[in-house]
């Protein structure tokens, strides 16, 4: 597990040499600045790539052209030095690159949505088949690129499911069950390649099993969630399942249960925020009236809209500011006394994040609630911390 510590005062503490904290510091560096050059090298791999196949256009051209890139990146990793082989890497992923994404533009071009969705799910699952057994059977000198075509494979499949499905006009009970089985690919691939970075992408699909994500708008980037009480539920099992068994898993996949576990935590706290704005009444996107049944009749949807809020659960705005803080604070404690650093972080972000948009948007104008919060924190303050010397006490005896 990783921890953070402060090296020089363990060192004057008498708990680590100098040698030792060195070996801390300097495997420390080596994480940050690897992650910095893997990051700048799939940015110019994927700029190129795009850039490639936007410039030359014509499909036989892309394809010639990516197979010559393709050509000398093989050759370089066969043949050079380590020293060389990020470029032989950055080469052949190029080329992989132009060569998947010219044929996807090609299908998309050349057929009708939902043809052209059935190819590319095809021909996407075949290559990502095969592409896997390859990266299994690969050394690490060839596992960044299998790996990396094994993405690009697997980008074609989805990209061709969610092309046929909004072609195929799907009953709305089945359309949360294509989003499941997005989230489990990219996951499953994520925990296959090791990458975490894919395995926190796949919180997007399961977020959108019950239509909560974003859009963008002229200078406005929106989160939306039209279940907020469900998604929260929805998440909430997400984060149990993934604390349950993350202390049955090793390391390796430890560390991808823990990262979709803070992003299920992440875009939970993003539905609280929506709930203390607007309240919610539960159940309203999946079962209540929609405003195209009502062929822009207003005054009869708004009709059957009061009609259904009056059967329905309904949470308000200022019962989920609470909620929203309570679970903050119990978050932010678990978190630090079980040494989960980004659950810790993300609560701490948000507990600044409620505390401004309540300020400003619910008890502005209401010094009586200002009075009773800051009162009833000290003494919650001070049972936390009575709980945790407690814990603490604990832990020393069992050790």
């Amino acid at each position: 597990m990783a921890h953070v510590v402060q090296t020089e005062a363990l060192v004057d503490e008498g708990i680590l040499t100098p040698d030792q904290a060195k070996i801390i510091a300097r495997r420390s560096r080596q994480v940050m600045v690897s992650l910095a050059i893997n990051s700048v090298l799939c940015f110019g791999i994927i700029a190129a790539a795009l850039g490639f196949i936007s410039l030359l256009g014509d499909a036989l051209t892309v394809a010639i052209v990516g197979g010559f890139f393709l050509g000398i990146g093989a050759t370089i990793l066969v043949k050079a030095t380590d020293v060389y082989r990020m470029f032989g890497i950055a080469s052949a992923l190029i080329g992989s690159g132009m060569l998947v994404g010219g044929a996807a533009a090609e299908i998309v071009s050349t057929f009708s949505d939902d043809t052209a969705g059935l190819i590319m799910l095809g021909l996407g699952l075949i290559g990502a088949v095969i592409t896997a057994a390859l990266h299994q059977k690969g050394s690490d000198r060839t596992g960044f690129l299998t790996g990396s075509i094994l993405l690009m494979t697997t980008a074609m499949h989805i990209g061709g499911l969610y092309l046929w499905a909004g072609d195929a006009d799907l009953p709305g009970a089945i359309v949360p069950m294509l989003h499941l089985y997005v989230a489990t690919i990219t996951l499953a691939v994520g925990i296959f390649i090791d990458v975490r970075l894919i395995t926190a992408l796949a919180i997007v699909p399961f977020a959108q099993m019950l239509d909560t994500g974003t859009f963008y708008w002229h200078a406005m980037y929106a989160f939306y969630s039209p279940e907020t009480t469900l998604s929260i539920l929805q998440l909430s099992v997400a984060m149990a399942v993934c604390v349950a068994v993350s202390g049955i898993l090793v390391d390796r996949y430890r560390r991808h249960t823990h990262i979709f576990g803070i992003m299920a935590f992440i875009v939970a706290n993003m539905c609280f925020l929506v709930g203390t704005l607007w309240g919610d009444v539960v159940g309203s996107h999946i079962c209540g009236p929609g405003y195209r049944d009502y062929n822009q009749d207003w005054q009869a949807y708004r009709d059957a809209e009061a009609a259904f809020k009056d059967s329905a659960w309904v949470i308000s705005e200022h019962m989920y500011s609470i909620v929203w803080a309570v679970v903050l604070i119990l978050a932010a404690f678990w978190s630090a006394t079980t040494n989960r650093r980004g659950i810790f972080n993300a609560a701490m972000t948000f507990g600044g994040i409620h505390a401004y948009t309540q300020a400003f948007e619910t008890f502005y104008d209401e010094p009586l609630a200002y009075v009773i919060g800051g009162l009833a924190a000290i003494p919650l303050a001070w049972g936390l911390w009575r709980l945790n010397t407690v814990f603490e006490d604990r832990h020393s005896i069992a050790s």
